[in-house]
Parts: structure tokens; sequence; C-alpha cells
């Protein structure tokens, strides 16, 4: 659906002179990289004592700091390009293709946050050895280290290349080439030096700036005479494209937009910072926080800041932009200097940020920098502890002192760096780069989900999912190139439908995990439920802490607060104050389950890791 809007009067563009930073716009965001460096100076040298403290801030950091953490290393240069992208052309019913992924945060906080941390590994990663035997266990750990940490992690931070590239293009009139070196010089410089630690406090410091400037640059959308103000702008465009909902009529968009995603996508796709059972810079965090309460808690505020209180800001200044550049061809004349293969419904988010006055586009160029700088920073240091401690560590050079593998951990950083931006030239639109990543892990996250709670799943269990999923995606990818084009609901539907046949024909198929491996997981961890029954029997440890029951109330009522203030204050911006007090009332109801029952999961976390 190609979103429709009122006639308008003839559009007048901003000449290149304006969006020339002036001096006080550098100064800001100069002081924003100095603020930003500051945290990552002081901590250096705690950050080089050891792997412990570079990759996990030595598992001491607090619930509020993890959680804002997380929020801030979603929130990059491709994000709000994004949200722009799929209002334009979908509407803002098209959100749902990662609003659904707040069933999988959901899931995360209330099932499995106190399991990772119970876990006391460094890496996610690492949990493979601990859950599976045999040199299988060893193999997934390994692969899933070169696999994640290099080629999926550089595809991420290309696409974040990619739209600060378009950004930069737009406001500074850089190319490409130039952008990638700044950037490339600024993010090596800090990740390399600061380790986890750096990166969770100066996430804290960006976020206040990034979403500050987001805020400025969706006031100034609606000012902009083609819009009229808040009020004009949602009579101006067209109903379909503010609906929440897509057109019930347009089954075939319908399905694609809403049902897939809240009934497949969302358990069986994974994709970084939405994983089922949560994983990658998400358990990365978890494994951080100081105990299991703070991982909870942590993860709660991420789901809650990430999908109820950021999206909106970016919706208004897509849907203005509808309104001021109707067409690709708008944005071509507006911005004859910008390189036309760059060109896409994600560059009118950039557009839009050229009416801002002095000052204020320094701000915002200062958050959108202090965006990409946290998400990029926390890939580097995600990839590189999958790089150096999974792979390197474990089968290159075990038994070498903390000093080697922090350098190592530097340069490979640096390396990561600079393959990232070799794949940023390949990269044509965010929404783009989000489909290929979600195409190539689909089918893999119903594992991720059960084997927490499923002896019977294996080493070969995953290893079958890996392959047939990047098969099945594979072969999508090469009939495109040749013109059997797949819509992309298809595509995923017989990728999770072929990749779950054969990774539970491959776990029936295939021995079990050795039953030394399975009782010591399971008193390491001790997940409830009936999947473990006969392995809790010879454990002889007692039932499990947690309760699924617990855990399911809260993940359903968790869902219902967050999308309750999503569409609520929806409501309000649009001024239907009538549907915004019913869904203030849903929220409050779904609040007032909640918060009792928090403390009630809280109480059955241990406030220390069980394992070192």
């Amino acid at each position: 659906m190609t979103a429709a809007v009122s006639p308008l009067p003839a559009t007048r563009y901003p000449s290149p002179a304006h969006v020339r930073l002036t001096q006080l716009d550098w100064l800001i965001v100069v002081a924003s990289i100095i603020i930003s460096f500051i945290p990552a100076i002081i901590l250096a040298r705690r950050a080089g004592a050891s792997t412990a403290e570079f990759f996990t801030s030595g598992r001491a950091a607090p619930w509020w700091l993890i959680g804002v953490s997380m929020v801030a290393t979603t929130f990059s240069t491709d994000t709000p390009n994004l949200v722009t992208n799929i209002v334009r052309t979908s509407g803002v019913a098209g959100n749902w293709l990662w609003w659904a992924f707040l069933l999988t945060g959901m899931a995360t906080v209330f099932f499995y946050a106190r399991l990772w941390r119970r876990s006391g590994v460094l890496t996610d990663l690492e949990f493979y050895e601990i859950r599976y035997s045999g040199r299988p266990a060893t193999f997934v750990r390994g692969f899933r280290a070169l696999y994640l940490g290099l080629f999926f992690n550089c595809v991420i931070m290309a696409t974040v290349n990619l739209a600060a590239a378009k950004i930069a293009n737009v406001l500074l009139g850089w190319p490409m080439s130039k952008t990638l070196l700044f950037c490339a010089a600024l993010n090596v410089a800090f990740a390399a030096t600061s380790g986890l630690w750096g990166v969770l406090v100066t996430d804290f410091i960006q976020f206040g700036i990034a979403m500050t400037g987001s805020v400025a640059a969706a006031v100034y959308a609606v000012r902009q005479p083609q819009v009229g103000g808040l009020a004009a702008l949602f009579e101006k465009t067209d109903p379909k494209t503010l609906a929440l909902l897509p057109d019930f009529g347009d089954w075939s968009t319908t399905l694609a937009v809403l049902v897939i995603p809240l009934t497949v996508q969302w358990w069986s796709v994974w994709y970084p910072g939405a994983e089922p059972g949560g994983g990658s810079y998400i358990a990365q965090r978890m494994l951080a926080a100081r105990s299991e309460k703070d991982a909870l808690g942590g993860t709660l505020f991420f789901n809650f800041a990430h999908y109820a209180l950021r999206p909106w800001p970016w919706i208004i200044v897509a849907l203005a932009s509808i309104l001021v550049f109707p067409s690709l061809d708008d944005i071509r004349r507006a911005f004859p200097y910008v390189d036309p293969s760059l060109i896409g419904h994600d560059m009118a988010y950039p557009a839009m940020l050229t009416f801002l006055p002095a000052g204020l586009l320094g701000l915002m160029v200062a958050g959108l920098l202090a965006a990409y700088v946290s998400t990029i920073s926390t890939h580097l240091n995600w990839g590189t502890s999958y790089i150096v401690h999974d792979f390197y560590r474990r089968f290159m050079r075990p038994g070498a002192d903390e000093r080697h593998y922090i350098l190592v951990g530097r340069l490979v950083t640096a390396a990561l760096m600079v393959v990232a931006a070799s794949l940023t030239f390949v990269l044509d639109t965010a929404q783009a780069s989000f489909n290929l990543l979600l195409s190539v892990g689909a089918g893999t996250g119903l594992i991720y989900l059960l084997r927490w709670y499923w002896w019977r799943i294996n080493a070969w269990s995953e290893i079958a999912a890996m392959v047939s999923s990047f098969a099945v995606a594979v072969a999508f990818f090469a009939a495109g190139r040749s013109g059997v084009v797949t819509a992309p609901h298809t595509s995923l539907l017989v990728t999770v439908a072929v990749t779950t046949v054969v990774w539970v024909a491959a776990t029936y198929l295939t021995a079990p995990t050795d039953r030394r491996t399975l009782v010591a997981f399971y008193r390491l961890v001790r997940p409830a439920g009936g999947g473990w029954e006969p392995i809790r029997a010879e454990a002889a440890v007692g039932p499990s802490p947690d309760s699924v029951a617990h855990s399911l109330l809260g993940w359903v009522l968790g869902c219902v607060v967050v999308y309750a203030a999503l569409f609520g204050a929806g409501s309000f911006l649009y001024g239907r104050s009538g549907q915004g007090i019913m869904w203030t009332g849903v929220f409050v109801l779904a609040a007032a389950g909640m918060i009792p029952l928090i403390p009630t999961l809280w109480r059955t976390a241990t406030s220390e890791s069980r394992r070192p």
C-alpha cells in the first residue's frame, strides 16, 4: 500500500546552503563527542583488566543501566530511516513488522532473563558447551562465533552505516567513503578503548541526546507550511495511512503485515535485539547484570521504552514527510547534490531534518551520531566477544594471559569495522536490509525458545536448523536474482516450515545430549516445566524456583501494558480522546495485575549468579 495524501500547494525545498551546519551546530556536535568519550577514557583501565570486564562489565551493572543501554543500542541511524520507509510505503500499520517482536521481548523478560543470568556464561555462545555435549556442541559454538560475530554482525553494522551515509550525504554533502572513514575511526577508538563498561555508561548519556533530537525533529516537522501543525497533519493524511491496523479488506496486506508477524514471525525468526529466548547483545546485557533481579528489571524496562515510548516521534516525522516530499522525485529535486544511488523512501527522514534551525540541527546531528556510536560500539564489542572468546580463545590460543586476549580483542574490533564498512557499499535501503536479516534467521527461533525447557533438543538440532534455514534463504535469493520473485511473507512461511521439519527430524534421529551434561545444566539453571522431568529426578536438587504459570501471566500482562501505552499515546496524538482514554484504562488494569507479580518473580531470583 502506498500512502496517499491530499492535494498540496507547490513545495518549497531547502537549498543546499540551508543544510550546512553553522558554527553553533558544529560546537554542539563536538561537545557531544567529547562528553561521550569521557566515560571511555575513565573506564579504559578497568576494561583492560580482564575479558570479563571488557565483555561483561564484571557482572556488576544495575538494571537501569543495562535497560537504557539496550534501548540505546536498538536506536541507531537506521531505525528512524526504517520506520520512515515503512510508514511511507505501508502506512503506520506497517510497523507491525517490528511491533510484533514485543511478544519475543516480553517472553525474554519473564521466561529467560533469569535463566541467562543464572547460567553465568561470559557470552551466550558459551551456553552451547554447558547445554550440549561432544564435538557437535563444540562445532556449533565455533561456527556461530564466526557466523554471527563476523557475517551477521557485519551485515547489521553495514545497515547502520548505510543510514549514517544517507544522513551525512543530505545534511553535510559528504560522500559515503568520507562518512565511513570518519565513523570507522570514531567507533574503533571508542569501542577498542572502553570495553562494555564504557559502552553502558556512554549509552546512558547518548540516549538522552538522541531522544531530545528526535522530539525536536518531530516538532519542527509538523511546523512546515505543507503540514500546518499536528492536527492538520492528521487531517491531511489518508486515514488508511494513519490506521494502527491494516485494511482487513486487503487480506494479502493484512496477512503479510499483521497476521504472520503476530502468529509466526515473532517466535520463528532470529533477529538481533529480538531473539527468541534472548541472545546477542541482549543476552550480553543480561549476563552483565549484577543479579537475576537486575537482568529481569533491565530487560522489562527496555521492552517498554523500545516499543511504547520511542516510536511516535519517528512516525510523526515520517507522516509529515509524505506531505512535504510526496515522492522520491521530490527528494531528488530538493537535494540534487545527493548521490542518486542512495535515494529511497528511507532518505525522507534525513530530508526532513534539513528544516531544523541552527542549534537544533546540531543537536539532531549530535543525537544521530550518539545513536550511531551507541549501536556500532555495542556490535563491535559483542562481535569481538564471539570471535575472541568463543573462537580464538577456545580453539586457536587457549591458556594465554588476559592482556593478550584484550589486545587481540582491540585488533578484531578494528577489523570488524573495516569489513562492515566494505559491506555498506552493496546495500540499498534499510527495508531491504531488514528483510535480508529476517530471511536468513527464519525458522530457527523455536529451538532458542525450547532448548531451555526441553532436554531432548541437542546440538544436531541447532546445526540442522542453521543449515536448512540458510539453504532455503539462499534458494529464494537465487530465484529472485533469476526473476522468480516470491513475496517476503511466503518465503518466510516456507523457510519456517522446512526448517522446523528438518530440525525436529534431526533431534529424533540423533543421540541425545550426554546425560551427565544435562544433569549439570539442570543443576546450574533449574528451568521450570515438565520438559526436564527425567533429568530433574536424577539431578536431585529439588524443584525449579521459577513458575511457568507466573511467567506466562507476566508475559501476557506485559504485552498488554506496552501495546496499550503505544496505542494510547497514538490515539491522543491523533486527537481521538475517547479512544485514548479506553487504552489508558486497559494500561492501568494490566499494570495493576503485572506490578504485584514482579516481586513474586524477583523473590525466586538469587542475588548472585550460581556460576562465577
